[in-house]
């Protein structure tokens, strides 16, 4: 039988908020100053409200827990420019985790776009993460290892647009501005995100309850912050971007690989992918009864899968 773990009050952690770059500030709930730093990335449909079942066991567990929303999202700022990207997000939190909070290593957890985020930040700044945990996302793609994408069957294509489940990811990506004049009110357009927490099967059936679903899309009623964070949607159909992200090759650093086996958007082989992705890794380790928001749907299991693989890196930093 599933455990789900309390769910903190909406006001249980502090908004702080600081100044990143391109004149932007970023929201983020920070607990356990002192403690080894744990910077946790959200996805899409998601803030850093996604994070709300494992900010307070993690701070008392002994880190430093860092949630910010990217920029767009949740209480961050809006781009003027309407910049929003894998790099930029990627940017950003480095120079909130470095420049801002101090922290020359860390810790990154990531699912969804947080996954991409942290990989980017892993290898496009050497040194600044000492480890990673990864889950339930697009896994990087090492081309130079093509045959053996071909011998395990396969593509170095990810994202099936022909899937049953794709078409968000359609229209998020190839038409936002049509899909927004749908989506003209705000109930309309929390509706819209309510769906990937519940009848879309993202997560596993029954995992959010009404009231934690309202919780969830209520930043997404404003119709800016809900067309920001559809950008990385868009990257594939002509986005501009900054410059390319970091996506290509393996990562060396040392990863826990999770996987929520009940998840309609990434498929199963997302394992056998990021086998080839992380060669120095820990997993994939399947988390049963959870999808997409493992670390909301199985924060029983995710904590302290969390906890034991930073945790001996914390008296090294508390020394």
């Amino acid at each position: 039988m599933r455990r789900h773990l309390p769910t903190p009050p909406p006001d249980a952690f502090a908004t702080h908020r600081a100044g990143v770059r391109d004149g932007l500030s970023l929201a983020y709930a920070h607990e356990g100053v002192g403690g080894y730093p744990l910077l946790l990335v959200h996805g899409y449909p998601e803030t850093r409200r996604i994070w709300w079942r494992n900010i307070r066991w993690l701070a008392e567990a002994g880190f430093e827990v860092i949630a910010p929303d990217l920029r767009g999202c949740g209480d961050s700022d809006l781009s003027p420019d309407d910049a929003y990207d894998l790099v930029l997000y990627s940017r950003d939190l480095h120079a909130l985790v470095h420049d801002v909070l101090g922290h020359a290593r860390c810790g990154l957890v990531g699912g969804d776009v947080g996954g991409p985020v942290i990989v980017d930040m892993a290898l496009r700044f050497p040194g600044f993460a000492e480890r990673l945990v990864f889950f339930n996302t697009v896994a990087p793609v090492v081309v130079e290892r093509a045959e053996r994408y071909a011998e395990l069957g396969l593509s170095l294509a990810q994202l099936d647009d022909t899937h049953p489940t794709a078409d968000y990811r359609i229209r998020q990506g190839r038409e936002p501005e049509a899909l927004l004049a749908d989506l003209d009110t705000p109930g309309r357009r929390r509706r819209y995100v309510a769906g990937m927490y519940g009848h879309r099967l993202w997560a596993a059936p029954g995992a959010f309850t009404p009231d934690e679903i309202d919780f969830m899309t209520e930043p997404f009623a404003d119709a800016d912050r809900l067309a920001a964070s559809w950008a990385p949607y868009q990257l594939a159909h002509g986005r501009p971007t900054s410059e390319p992200p970091l996506l290509d090759r393996e990562v060396p650093d040392e990863t826990l690989v999770l996987y929520g086996p009940e998840d309609h958007a990434v498929g199963p082989d997302f394992a056998a992918r990021c086998e080839i992705a992380f060669p120095n890794r820990i997993g994939p380790l399947v988390i049963p009864d959870a999808g997409h928001f493992l670390q909301w749907e199985r924060a029983d299991v995710f904590n302290p899968l969390v906890a034991r693989f930073f945790s001996d890196l914390k008296p090294a930093r508390q020394g």
